[in-house]
């Protein structure tokens, strides 16, 4: 089921005038999906995990056709999800303290991590052509090659900091330290260092790379983007809705940041500058967004975990 809808904007101040998106929406086959993490794959669908379904989807965005995968193992819950060097999906099994690989076709491979309940959630392709994912619930980065093999690393982060999610910059990971208020860096031999971002338990979340060589992170608790440059320095952006509970960011064709409100049910729109330029209603009440995934289209795709519903933003 696909329904269109022009949504509205309650922009307070902008810098200029951008028409409002249509915003669709499309109900997975599977009910209790709780669609997390999206990425596109190299056949141009959307890959997605479906965390409450111990299932990987697929959607064909021109067809609006889903395909839907079992795992092997039951209550898995998978979370981040990525595209490897050999063109397969890699995602991580949160409950069941696995790495998964799943190819084109919907074969599945599972990978046990050594560290017991290590809660893996984020997934992202490294410069040096492994998997790397935070292991939120151990404070560690865990790095898989693409035959399997796994090595995790701890040193430098601080006990308890819950990284979650993981962007790669200038040949280094970065990533979000949820419970610390931090942004961390990792070279790849796995010296880290550490930022403090301004704001007090500021729940960094959802990071994005900019063209620009800046990075942008959602913080869920101060209601703002957070952006680090290159130089390690960390200016935050507040949006205008109160308590909106940011959860998913990433970039538009226009270079803009598009990003998730999930307590207030919104699709937003900033410019660098920290200027919000509109912020959209999403049809369905409470539905949950969560992350929000760029397609080579232009388009953007957006999950909605409460609502079962995979949502696509058409920029005008």
């Amino acid at each position: 089921m696909s329904i269109a809808h022009e949504a509205n904007s309650n922009s307070q101040s902008r810098r200029r005038t951008v028409a409002p998106p249509i915003i669709r929406e499309h109900r997975i086959p599977t009910a209790g999906s709780k669609p997390y993490i999206a990425v596109e794959g190299r056949d141009r669908c959307l890959w997605f995990c479906e965390s409450g379904a111990s299932k990987i989807g697929r959607l064909d965005p021109k067809a609006y056709t889903f395909k839907e995968f079992d795992l092997p193992t039951a209550n898995a819950t998978p979370i981040g999800i990525v595209v490897g060097p050999e063109g397969n999906l890699w995602f991580a099994e949160k409950s069941a303290g696995q790495i998964g690989r799943i190819t084109p076709q919907g074969q599945v491979t599972e990978f046990p991590l050594p560290t017991p309940n290590a809660g893996p959630d984020a997934m992202m392709l490294g410069p040096d052509g492994n998997l790397w994912f935070s292991e939120t619930e151990v404070s560690q980065i865990g790095r898989i090659t693409p035959d399997g093999k796994v090595t995790e690393f701890k040193d430098g982060i601080s006990p308890g900091s819950k990284p979650l999610s993981i962007v790669v910059r200038d040949g280094a990971l970065w990533f979000s330290e949820a419970a610390g208020s931090r942004v961390g860096r990792m070279t790849m031999d796995g010296k880290v260092t550490e930022f403090p971002i301004p704001s007090h338990d500021s729940q960094p979340r959802a990071m994005v790379t900019h063209p620009d060589g800046s990075i942008w992170f959602v913080e869920t608790s101060t209601n703002a983007l957070g952006r680090i440059d290159r130089e390690g320095r960390i200016t935050e952006h507040k949006v205008p809705t109160p308590n909106a509970s940011l959860r998913g960011v990433t970039v538009g064709a226009d270079g803009d940041l598009w990003y998730t409100a999930n307590f207030a049910n919104k699709i937003g729109r900033m410019a660098t500058d920290g200027t919000v330029l509109g912020e959209y209603d999403i049809p369905t009440p409470a539905s949950g967004a969560r992350c929000i995934a760029p397609m080579s289209d232009g388009r953007l795709f957006f999950t909605q975990w409460d609502a079962g519903l995979i949502g696509e933003v058409i920029v005008k």
